[in-house]
């Protein structure tokens, strides 16, 4: 159950990750996943790494790079930290809405579920009606993804490091983190996104991942038609910049391996560019 909830939330992350889009007027990026934060006080390194999230298992790899860089870290550091029982819970209490989807939503946005959910998932939104609609979105995503064996990065990560005896630590809470997402899109935009769900947008994720390519996975996992002002605000520059608070100081007390979406990396308000911007050395590992 644990791993449903887990899977649940980073599901939703890679959603809402694979909607964004922005002019990008930094520095284009080189083609690498992982980047070295240095100096600006800090007494050693610390490292940056664009995750995709969930990729089925056939497709999942981990550069020498990575491995070498994650073994030389003191902590490691993702979006939320699945490791404590607290985030657990409230993954668990987030699933469940606040009130029925047959009440919350309106006739017509209820209809439009139903066709998506039995069109992809072979399910009715009677089955789901106890649930969020952004846990909705989850399952639909995974019930589409391409694959039945999905394996999820951040999964992985906390496993090397539980190995390790490294410790865990987030960069946000599961509630922060739902409150961006219902923040970012209405409900109406949440079941449009649905609609438009692109199966070979998908397929070109993995294949801009897999070559590293931060650029083109930045724009060829993005809509422009999915995405508006308010959601940029919610679901990027005020997370990244969030981030880069409150990554300095845990930066000073120990080296840092620091997996995120990519989507987060490669833009002007990307985090890449904020520490740059906040006086840190911020290179891409090559091999």
């Amino acid at each position: 159950m644990k791993n449903l909830f887990k899977s649940t939330v980073v599901a939703i992350a890679f959603i809402f990750s694979a909607s964004i889009q922005a002019q990008d007027k930094s520095p284009k990026l080189e083609n690498s996943l992982l980047w070295e934060v240095s100096g600006n006080g800090l007494s050693k390194p610390s490292y940056l790494y664009g995750t995709i999230h969930m990729i089925c298992a056939a497709d999942y790899f981990l550069s020498e790079k990575t491995k070498k860089a994650f073994d030389a870290s003191e902590k490691l550091v993702i979006e939320i930290n699945f490791n404590d029982p607290k985030e657990l819970a409230d993954a668990q209490e987030f699933m469940i809405g606040k009130e029925p989807l047959s009440k919350k939503l309106k006739p017509e946005e209820l209809s439009k579920l139903d066709a998506i959910l039995r069109k992809s998932a072979g399910m009715t939104v009677k089955q789901v009606d106890a649930f969020s609609l952004m846990s909705v979105m989850s399952i639909i995503s995974m019930k589409t993804f391409g694959c039945t064996d999905v394996k999820f990065y951040e999964n992985e990560f906390m496993d090397r490091a539980k190995k390790r005896n490294l410790k865990i630590d987030g960069l946000e809470t599961v509630k922060s983190q739902f409150e961006s997402f219902a923040n970012a899109y209405s409900d109406a935009e949440m079941i449009a996104m649905l609609e438009d769900s692109d199966a070979e947008q998908k397929t070109q994720l993995g294949i801009d991942y897999k070559t590293e390519n931060l650029e083109d996975l930045y724009t060829n996992s993005t809509s422009e038609d999915l995405m508006n002002a308010k959601a940029k605000k919610y679901m990027l520059e005020e997370r990244n910049q969030n981030w880069v608070k409150v990554l300095p100081e845990m930066m000073k007390k120990e080296s840092l391996f620091v997996a995120v979406g990519a989507a987060h990396l490669a833009h002007e308000e990307g985090v890449i560019n904020l520490l740059r911007k906040a006086g840190y050395q911020v290179k891409p590992v090559m091999n």
